[in-house]
């Protein structure tokens, strides 16, 4: 029997008040979104709790500049190319409120007890009193999310007349016939659009009078709604888009502008593969390593378009394909673990291109500029991890005329069997951080990174047979 899914939304807890006069006599104070976030955020500071989990890279540059635009209680826009995290980090946001708030129960905008809002709200509250019905909403339920797209419309953030409403027999003028879009529906929470710039720029006026005013104007009706909420924004730097551009009065409302950037250390890109990846099978961590600089490689080659960025999803999907490799050897081999090796890196250069734009004048040779840089950074790992080591014992396997035969299709176990005992296999395993006791997965992982390490720093010749396997000799 297999355990049930676990429910997105916690269930409510039963000793919360369920009325206004409840809630009132529990001692509960309102306090407006952006104070939650305050408050709850300098509490975090004091105790040195982790304020935004599963964030890496940012904690020196980035993270306390949102930690000082929540402080200062600003909507933030967010500014960096694709794959630096900025949706990640958006929606870590949501972990710094109330866990539980209260709601008048069926409002449609989510309105305080203390505090509603709406004429049908306002109308309740002055006829039950204290008997309003409260109800509870979770932090998980308290953000909203539009990803920006051409077709969006004032309707979809704002809101319209809802038809439906009017024919029911209700006057036009009547505020009740509004069907409110995301933006107030989202009131007392926090919501999010995703790539602003490309919103059309008549949309985006929409949000003036959000970030402004804090009211809402549809189809003539201007209420005076004082929205509660946070508003954050993503976007390329405008520099780097032709895709559409922030309008200036909206990006002089936002409070913060915050730049967004890759890794800066190869150790931080390793630190996020490693968090990030779903690995099928076991990757050493001198191929994360490995893979990492092969990211970074990417991204700095004068080759590949710099301003559209290189995602870090590049190397996630990276290590997991490198992983995927390593299983289906194992599946082929009918070896009992799965252990990835270089040669399952070779397979990232053709599967991994369509996440890299090049420049125009390199059409036609995309393959060829991710396997060289693939090389390059192979090169730079062995540099960095086996630098100092004497490896002649491996290269004294191969002066009589030896081959070693390894790749795609070669097991463990009989890599290991061509080489035998090697003089300084146990100094190299070290380095690699593959233990005292490596698996044979693992020493032959760490056999094959030596040969290709000593290949790319050419002391030893390297051949490819029709088979796909590898061929490494004097």
């Amino acid at each position: 029997m297999t355990d049930a899914p676990t429910p997105i939304t916690p269930e409510t807890p039963t000793d919360l008040p369920r009325t206004l006069g409840e809630l009132r006599a529990s001692g509960h104070e309102f306090r407006t979104v952006k104070e939650e976030l305050r408050d709850n955020l300098l509490q975090r500071l004091r105790s040195g709790a982790k304020r935004f989990p599963g964030i890496v890279g940012y904690d020196d540059t980035v993270l306390p500049e949102v930690e000082r635009a929540l402080l200062a209680g600003h909507d933030m826009v967010l500014l960096g190319e694709r794959g630096q995290g900025k949706t990640r980090l958006i929606r870590g946001l949501i972990d710094l409120l109330d866990e539980w708030t209260p709601v008048i129960e069926g409002s449609e905008l989510r309105e305080h007890p203390y505090l509603p809002l709406t004429p049908g709200s306002r109308r309740l509250h002055a006829e039950m009193g204290d008997l309003l019905p409260v109800g509870w909403l979770h932090r998980s339920e308290r953000y909203g999310e539009k990803l920006a797209t051409p077709d969006t419309s004032v309707g979809d953030l704002i809101g319209d007349v809802d038809p439906i409403k009017v024919a029911e027999g209700r006057a036009l003028g009547d505020p009740e016939t509004i069907h409110f879009g995301l933006v107030p529906r989202t009131n007392r929470g926090i919501f999010a659009v995703n790539e602003l710039p490309d919103l059309a720029e008549r949309i985006q006026v929409s949000l003036l009078n959000v970030l402004e005013e804090r009211d809402i104007q549809v189809r003539g009706y201007q209420l005076r709604l004082p929205l509660d909420l946070l508003l954050v924004a993503s976007a390329n730097p405008e520099d780097y888009t032709n895709r559409g551009r922030i309008i200036t009065p909206l990006k002089d409302r936002f409070g913060a502008e915050i730049r967004t950037h890759y890794p800066l250390e190869v150790e931080l890109e390793t630190q996020l593969i490693r968090q990030e990846a779903a690995l099928a099978a076991s990757v050493p961590e001198h191929l994360i390593e490995t893979l990492a600089r092969y990211t970074r490689g990417v991204r700095e080659s004068p080759a590949v378009d710099s301003r559209s960025g290189v995602s870090a999803r590049f190397a996630i999907a990276a290590a997991e394909t490198v992983a995927a490799s390593a299983l289906r050897r194992a599946g082929l081999r009918n070896e009992s673990e799965a252990v990835a090796r270089v040669c399952d890196t070779v397979s990232v250069t053709s599967t991994l291109r369509g996440k890299v734009e090049f420049d125009s004048g390199e059409e036609g040779r995309e393959t060829e500029v991710l396997a060289h840089l693939l090389r390059v950074a192979t090169a730079e790992t062995f540099r960095a991890r086996l630098a100092g080591l004497d490896l002649s014992g491996f290269t004294d396997l191969v002066t009589e005329g030896a081959i070693i035969e390894t790749g795609d299709l070669v097991s463990a176990e009989e890599l290991l069997a061509q080489i035998g005992t090697v003089p300084g296999l146990a100094k190299v395993l070290d380095r690699l951080g593959l233990g005292d006791a490596p698996t044979p997965g693992q020493a032959a992982s760490g056999v094959e990174f030596v040969l290709e390490g000593l290949h790319l720093t050419r002391r030893l010749a390297k051949e490819f047979t029709d088979d796909g396997r590898t061929l490494y000799g004097s």
